[in-house]
């Protein structure tokens, strides 16, 4: 029975250690009330009744592996500033392993957003995007070496702020690969054919088709093994937002002609209420049950299942095991 095994995958993943290396973002948000116009420009005036600081980006991610009760190291740049005592405190309130968060000569990546009524207003971004220095590559590959040899599966989390360049993705992969464990990458634009030898790839249908520079057509995926070998990877998890996932995998058909096996996971959300941290939900669920043995369609199918939860929550919010137990149940229901 598909809930029984779930279920099993679920425990055995909350034994496990994961290591996530990336970007590492404080998200913060103000709520307030809008009552007037300021005189000084034609601009709404928040007045700000609540305060509320989230993990973010490779954070969020750490800290939904936490949430399946899983422990976890994240290697990651921070500024010597407030936000990065605020991050590493929170990541501490988790129980995750902060001695590869490092200090670096960079603010730490904040993101401010106003709401008003629920109503996203404006957001503001404090950060600088450039590659990590030399120096700090150094102690970002000292510090992988040391979480990756403890981990049961390696997340990395790209966000494009600079910490995972072509040396450390390397390096990383090259780890990795020599202990056996699963590699998810979740990509973006800057380094996205650098992540060969990876398990999951899991990037959004946009993404992968801006990095492309041509449309993915998965009705007539008669390309998609190029792509496959493009990227290097064993599995691409292609997100798809309100269409659900799609796992492409490469097969072999008579002859040795190679081709791909396309499964469509629909989404299993009920209520789509913020998809704030949704991608960092899936993506820590999937390395998690990759590690715990599941085959990658159980990966995703899990995944799929967390982000159905996330995604009726505001902001970038955790997913428990019960709570995808619950989802199982309530999609399951006649």
């Amino acid at each position: 029975m598909l809930r029984t095994r779930i279920a099993s995958l679920l425990h055995k993943a909350s034994t496990l250690r994961l290591a996530v290396i990336g970007d590492a973002m404080l998200d913060v948000y103000l709520h307030g009330d809008v009552d007037r116009i300021s005189p000084e420009a034609p601009v709404s005036v928040v007045r700000v009744r609540d305060r509320k600081d989230a993990l973010g980006g490779a954070a969020n991610v750490a800290q939904n592996v936490a949430a399946l009760g899983a422990r976890v190291e994240l290697v990651a740049a921070v500024g010597r500033d407030a936000a990065g005592a605020r991050l590493r405190d929170m990541l501490n309130a988790i129980g995750d392993d902060t001695r590869g968060l490092l200090e670096c000569n960079r603010p730490t990546t904040t993101k401010t957003r106003v709401l008003a009524r629920s109503q996203q207003l404006i957001r503001v971004d404090e950060e600088v995007d450039d590659d990590c220095s030399s120096d700090d590559v150094a102690r970002l590959i000292a510090a992988t070496d040391r979480a990756v040899d403890d981990a049961d599966a390696l997340v990395l989390e790209d966000y494009n702020k600079g910490v995972l360049v072509a040396r450390v993705i390397e390096h990383a992969i090259t780890r990795a690969r020599a202990k056996g464990i699963p590699i998810v990458v979740d990509p973006k634009y800057r380094n996205f054919f650098a992540y060969r030898g990876a398990t999951a790839f899991k990037p959004n249908r946009r993404e992968l088709e801006a990095a492309l520079g041509a449309a993915v057509d998965l009705d007539h995926p008669d390309a998609l093994p190029g792509v496959l070998e493009k990227l290097g990877v064993d599995n691409l998890l292609l997100t798809l937002s309100e269409k659900g996932m799609a796992l492409v995998r490469a097969q072999m058909a008579d002859g040795g002609r190679q081709t791909v096996d396309i499964h469509r996971i629909p989404t299993t959300a009920r209520e789509v209420y913020d998809v704030v941290g949704a991608g960092d939900t899936v993506t820590a669920y999937l390395a998690a049950m990759l590690a715990a043995g599941a085959t990658p369609l159980e990966s995703a199918i899990v995944a799929n299942y967390a982000a159905g939860v996330e995604v009726g929550k505001l902001g970038a919010a955790t997913v428990s095991p019960q709570e995808v137990l619950e989802a199982y149940d309530s999609h399951a229901s006649p």
